[in-house]
């Protein structure tokens, strides 16, 4: 009998001990999972996006996670161009009338120095090094250089008529400023600030882009409907891409923005008035598919892991954001009167 008994005790003390185990088991599952989750909420939320509010004259200040707007900050006179240094510590804002361009804490927003950008100056590109600030200065016909360092213009280069569009190319060798009412855009050496070489190109250049690889130049042309790939070894256009959205007329689609992501996969343009951004294969240069967002979308940014595609909406005063794994649009967010440039922040 007492063999029996304290055999039942074992074995009551094996199955407490076995539930024990279990429980211990779930709750480590569990906190482990919590902080899984926690770990990657945090990650994702750390993310901000940027956006400048050309009649509010403010910025807009997006968790794009949420989905909702965070705070809108006086930036100063028709804020127009957005972007952040390399390290991501300054955020630098184009107060087109204020001829200033403004150079924030990207954290608390404090204006650190206004830049002496020129006249009017709307768009901007930073070096790949971050230690020169590139400003079209579209009255004058200049493109303005700045050194970041001394906060001084080094240089003013005279461009054709209208210049907006600018970029350097990722690996520094070429800046590119194009000029709306000359139909052209203008090689210019970084290392010397001359213009090398002019390419025309359909008319009313808006935007240009690098390929990550320096090897393509990409320009869009409001007036044309068309983006032009251009070879950089050669300076000639290598592809026309004729824009078209089935529904929509010719005079609607006006092409902006363009971005390429880094694998050279797919480039997206802004199609402004015609509400869409059309989705082209990179590769084939065919147009995939074309993604209805708001009302005359404008500018377009990604995500630091490029899942993301961020665009600016004109006159329907908010941003949509496209998730670019399944090429669709996800979120709609109102930001404030006529959003313009935007960027982010991881």
């Amino acid at each position: 009998m007492k063999n029996n008994l304290l055999l039942g005790e074992q074995r009551g003390a094996l199955t407490l001990d076995s539930h024990a185990a279990r429980g211990n088991e779930k709750i480590s599952l569990l906190l482990g999972g919590l902080a899984l989750l926690a770990t990657l909420t945090s990650t994702v939320q750390a993310e901000t996006v940027f956006v400048s509010l050309e009649k509010d004259n403010a910025l807009a200040i997006v968790d794009p996670v949420a989905g909702t707007l965070l705070k809108t900050v006086p930036i100063g006179q028709r804020p127009r161009g957005l972007a952040l240094s390399n390290d991501n510590k300054f955020l630098f804002v184009a107060t087109s009338d204020d001829n200033t361009i403004k150079m924030l804490d990207a954290e608390t927003l404090k204006e650190l120095a206004k830049l002496p950008s020129g006249k009017d100056p709307e768009t901007f590109a930073l070096s790949p090094a971050g230690d020169r600030l590139y400003v079209s200065n579209e009255d004058d016909s200049l493109v303005t250089v700045i050194d970041l360092t001394t906060k001084k213009v080094i240089q003013e280069i005279k461009v054709g008529v209208e210049p907006e569009g600018i970029t350097v190319s990722p690996d520094n060798q070429w800046l590119i400023s194009a000029s709306e009412t000359t139909n052209m855009v203008h090689w210019i050496d970084t290392k010397t600030n001359a213009i090398v070489e002019n390419t025309l190109v359909d008319p009313r250049p808006r935007a240009v882009n690098f390929t990550a690889d320096s090897q393509q130049l990409w320009v869009t042309s409001e007036m044309a409907g068309t983006v032009m790939v251009l070879d950089v070894k050669t300076k000639q256009p290598i592809k026309t891409i004729k824009l078209e959205v089935e529904g929509v007329t010719f005079d609607k689609i006006q092409p902006v923005g363009v971005v390429i992501d880094k694998d050279r996969k797919h480039s997206y343009v802004a199609l402004g008035p015609a509400n869409r951004v059309a989705v082209i294969n990179a590769q084939t240069y065919e147009i995939e598919k074309v993604l209805l967002v708001g009302q005359r979308v404008w500018n377009l940014a990604f995500s630091p892991d490029q899942k993301r595609l961020y665009t600016t909406n004109g006159t329907s005063n908010d941003i949509s954001i496209i998730d670019l794994e399944s090429q669709t649009v996800t979120k709609s967010v109102g930001v404030g009167t006529y959003p313009w440039g935007v960027a982010v922040k991881p």
